[in-house]
């Protein structure tokens, strides 16, 4: 049993990779499924197509690799965070789509709940702000609005998850209703310091305790799939939200180490060891992992809108066929035009945190064409994550001193020329390593680590391996005058919200 499956349930996909003992990739298998937008702002998910296409690519993987449940030693997840999901405790069925974390339509519940002065209360317990992002406000959403669901949840038949504790509670036949601290970290509902669900927002977002998993170390034995899943049971034995899975699988265990993940969204993590850092810049304090009881912390930054900028221009503008096509595209461009794209297609997330804004070009001209929006898109990933960065040196004194090098992963950072730029707007070193799959691989390490099969920390931290380093190459004069066109299209768009009537 040398082998581990880790399962990535994303936003647009759900993957299944089988990792060797030395950690190499054996097989990999992924699917897409629907996505459901009912209304302006608000995005979803049929659980049932979640479940349903995390179970084919858990099979096509070990059919692929050629192995039977016996060769694998545990099931690692790792998930899309707080997408949220109401269940029946009986059934198993959904009483409501999932509502996905991009969904806005809790907006005016949270600008409620701020109004009140709630706010204060929230970050210092939860290290997060008020905002429709995270999966409190959404459970309380989906009691109100399905008929029956709140008297139903307070009898105790009905049960709450994000994507992770919805699968798990599936594998294992409804014998296991639990999740990790890092999934709960994002919900609004657990206190971070004491590590544990908290009954005073719990009252304040009305949401029974009786819906709620009981909360795991990231490396633990959680319980055994059904036999008849794949031909035999598995244990799953790690558990991590996909950007916590990603931290570890870049190896950042070490204080003021900085992973970004660029996926359908953006986001940095900057790990602060076992202190959580209050930000006054609007970042997150979050957990990146806890092992063996102990939890430790992070800053993170995150970014709405990244890789679906470049899924825009494919499927929405039709200026591309292929997301392979923006880099070379973008080089192409003209130098002397400014065009910025400040892609709000969901609001503004870190550091600005405003839901209601929405996405707007600046500085077209009559030249203006497919290569310039290509630029656009794909540098304004790299800005916003100038924007993370600076806002976490602001928050973290240490972060200053440190000779940042920032490890990155994800779709996006297959562009050389994104990268490129990323490092040149930073003024830092980029590196991408030899393994680009890290979420699946920290899923898969969490649950080997349980199983035996994978080293402690510091040793596992020793195979990491770096493909490239992109150094800047970018003047100061020209990284400064970009970066000011960036900080005055943002603020026109902060300004638009401000005129609403």
């Amino acid at each position: 049993m040398s082998f581990v499956l880790a399962i990535d349930q994303g936003t647009t996909s759900s993957r299944a990779m089988v990792f060797r003992a030395d950690l190499s990739v054996a097989a990999i298998a992924q699917q897409e499924f629907p996505q459901h937008f009912p209304a302006s702002g608000w995005v979803e998910h049929d659980p049932e197509d979640i479940w349903n296409s995390t179970i084919a690519v858990c099979r096509d993987a070990l059919k692929k690799a050629g192995l039977a449940p016996k060769d694998i030693a545990a099931i690692g997840i790792t998930n899309q965070r707080e997408t949220t999901v109401v269940w029946d405790r009986a059934t198993g069925l959904a009483v409501h789509r999932a509502i996905v974390w991009q969904d806005r339509r809790t907006a005016d519940f949270c600008a409620g709940l701020k109004d009140e002065g709630h706010e204060p209360t929230i970050t210092a317990k939860t290290g997060l702000i008020i905002d429709p992002y995270f999966s409190g406000t959404k459970v309380a959403w989906i009691l109100d609005d399905v008929p029956g669901a709140r008297a139903r949840a307070m009898r105790g038949e009905l049960l709450f998850g994000t994507v992770d504790c919805y699968l798990l509670w599936r594998l294992t036949g409804g014998k296991v209703h639990a999740t990790d601290a890092t999934n709960a970290s994002r919900t609004l509902l657990f206190n971070i310091h004491t590590g544990a669900w908290d009954d005073d927002l719990l009252k304040l977002l009305n949401v029974p305790r009786a819906m709620l998993p009981e909360v795991k170390d990231s490396s633990h034995p959680f319980g055994e799939t059904l036999p008849d899943l794949f031909g035999g049971a598995i244990a799953v034995a790690g558990i991590a939200g996909d950007q916590q899975a990603a931290t570890i699988g870049q190896a950042c265990f070490s204080p003021g180490m900085i992973k970004s993940t660029y996926g359908t969204g953006c986001f940095a993590l900057l790990n602060t060891g076992t202190t959580p850092v209050a930000s006054k810049n609007k970042l997150l304090t979050t957990i990146a992992y806890q092992l063996r009881g102990k939890r430790t912390y992070a800053l993170e930054g995150s970014i709405f809108v990244a890789g679906s900028a470049v899924q825009w221009l494919r499927d929405g503008l039709g200026v591309i066929k292929q997301a392979a096509e923006t880099g070379p595209l973008a080089e192409k461009s003209d130098s002397a035009q400014s065009v910025y794209l400040v892609p709000a297609f969901v609001g503004l997330g870190a550091p600005y945190w405003n839901p209601r804004v929405r996405g707007a070009l600046f500085g077209l001209t009559r030249n203006t064409g497919p290569a310039e929006f290509a630029h656009a898109a794909l540098e304004s990933v790299c800005y916003q994550t100038c924007d993370l960065w600076e806002a976490m040196r602001a928050d973290w004194p240490e972060a200053k001193a440190a000779n940042i090098v920032l490890r990155v992963d994800g779709g996006m950072t297959a562009s050389d020329w994104t990268m490129q730029r990323l490092a040149d707007l930073l003024d830092a070193p980029v590196d991408r390593p030899v393994v680009q799959e890290t979420t699946a691989l920290g899923a898969a390490y969490l649950a080997g680590l349980s199983a035996g099969v994978y080293p402690e920390p510091e040793k596992f931290a020793d195979n990491w391996r770096l493909e490239r380093r992109f150094k800047p190459n970018m003047s100061a004069a020209t990284r400064e005058r970009k970066l000011k066109g960036w900080a005055r299209a943002v603020k026109g768009l902060l300004a638009s919200d401000e005129g609403r009537g």
